[in-house]
């Protein structure tokens, strides 16, 4: 006969509870920690442009547009996205914006999948995971779309054929 432990609901409330109760302090350190990170990122390309353009020229193979449009796009993203990020606004497309950035950073710097590059790839699947659980999760209620939301309710609503549809209604 097998024993099972057992723990009273009166222990586990609580600290469901505190955990619920944190879970947007939580979403708010994760937005600090990748703003951070690709704001450094962005100072280190303003900090010598012309080492930046050699960069993009010949290191990061961006497809599609040339090395200087990829230096300027890429170092303006470094910079707008962390901002917007940290206020939170711009939610869950903001952040999808985000990881497909990261993911096309991975793509263009070969240099990442050798192996000495490894621990930068490393790097850039943390960063995708964590841009990835904001992205399934939200920004939290520390956030500019919190409190829009709070204020003016949804902006879509799932419609008749399964098309979002522009709503203005506050949330019940």
């Amino acid at each position: 006969m097998k024993k099972h432990i057992t723990v009273p609901a009166k222990i586990i409330r609580p600290i469901l509870f505190a955990l619920d109760n944190l879970r947007s302090l939580g979403d708010l350190s994760v937005r600090f920690w990748i703003a951070n990170i690709f704001i450094q990122s962005g100072l280190s390309k303003i900090t010598s442009w012309t080492t930046t353009l050699v960069l993009f020229k010949y290191e990061y193979t961006v497809p599609f547009i040339s090395a200087a449009s990829a230096a300027y796009i890429g170092t303006a993203f470094e910079f707008i996205f962390p901002i917007l990020l940290i206020l939170g606004f711009g939610g869950r497309l903001l952040i999808f914006c985000f990881f497909i950035y990261n993911l096309i950073c991975v793509v263009s710097f070969q240099f990442l999948w050798t192996p000495a590059g490894s621990s930068g790839l490393n790097d850039h699947i943390n960063w995708s995971l964590l841009l990835m659980m904001l992205m399934l999760h939200g920004s939290g209620k520390f956030s500019i779309d919190y409190l829009l939301h709070r204020k003016f309710g949804f902006l879509f609503k799932l419609g008749k054929k399964g098309q979002y549809q522009w709503a203005n209604y506050k949330k019940n």
